[in-house]
């Protein structure tokens, strides 16, 4: 099954748009309990409350060879209708790009993965070619300096520009496979707003709400789908931090029935 279908069938079965973040900081979790075993609480926990895992691969790097063991054991344990998407911000040329690939997508198995665009085409296109995968490509992100780069003008055959508009516009045309999406953060939702209503049918990775501040509902009104099958909003420290005590996993259990719970009364207020 590809990663779209996937992706609307665990939010059909779960009524969920909620995207849980597994990013394990050891700094921040109880004492004695190791990495996969705090995951695996963690989708004990919410398997039936989300849409999609989202394991952010810099945390199991910075622990070496026993992290990237845990992502292994991690995605493995994750039940097979939950896509699990890699956050990985991948985005080079050539061979580069093709072992990034072939690591994410053939060893890892992973669902779909994040992406920057900035090196044009050919740094993205082994990604693309696994037809089967996802492909989120950097766009609006959710965080401060983001409007450093993304929000400058660009000059275009149809006059000027924000560069995120820009790579929107591009992701578009490159989506020949129907497997591309865009990270647009929660935290600037009038672009969130603009994107969606450019490209009604693109699935939208949408980071930034809770911790980062992203007004919910706002979010929900600008950024989901008219089917509800291709947007997906993450949470991560609001869900796997909710509690730092051993109740860690009953608290995440709690935290993204709320947020899936809050995003659906949203919802209901569109029809």
């Amino acid at each position: 099954m590809d990663f779209i279908s996937k992706l609307a069938r665990a939010s059909q079965k779960n009524r969920s748009l909620v995207c849980a973040g597994l990013d394990p900081d050891p700094a921040m979790m109880p004492e004695g309990v190791g990495v996969f075993e705090f995951n695996k609480a963690i989708i004990d926990a919410t398997a039936d409350l989300v849409c999609a895992y989202k394991p952010n691969i810099a945390f199991y790097e910075a622990m070496g060879n026993e992290g990237l063991e845990a992502l292994k054991k991690t995605r493995d344990y994750i039940p097979q209708d939950i896509p699990v998407i890699i956050d990985a911000k991948r985005g080079d040329i050539g061979n580069t790009a093709k072992a990034y690939a072939r690591s994410l997508f053939e060893y890892y198995k992973f669902d779909a993965m994040t992406a920057s665009p900035y090196l044009g085409y050919d740094s993205l296109e082994p990604f693309i070619e696994y037809r089967d995968r996802g492909v989120f490509i950097l766009c609006r992100t959710s965080n401060k300096g983001a409007a450093d780069f993304q929000s400058l003008s660009v000059e275009t055959g149809k006059g000027p520009k924000p560069l995120y508009e820009v790579v929107a516009e591009k992701v578009n045309e490159w989506n020949k496979h129907g497997n591309l999406g865009l990270v647009v953060g929660a935290t600037y939702p009038e672009e969130l707003k603009l994107i969606r209503e450019y490209y009604p049918k693109m699935p939208l990775l949408i980071p930034g709400v809770g911790a980062q501040g992203g007004e919910l509902a706002r979010v929900v009104k600008y950024g989901v789908d008219k089917e509800r099958s291709r947007t997906i909003i993450n949470s991560s420290r609001q869900i796997i931090y909710a509690s730092r005590d051993n109740d860690f996993a009953t608290a995440a259990q709690k935290a993204t029935r709320e947020l899936r719970d809050r995003i659906n009364a949203y919802l209901k207020e569109l029809k």
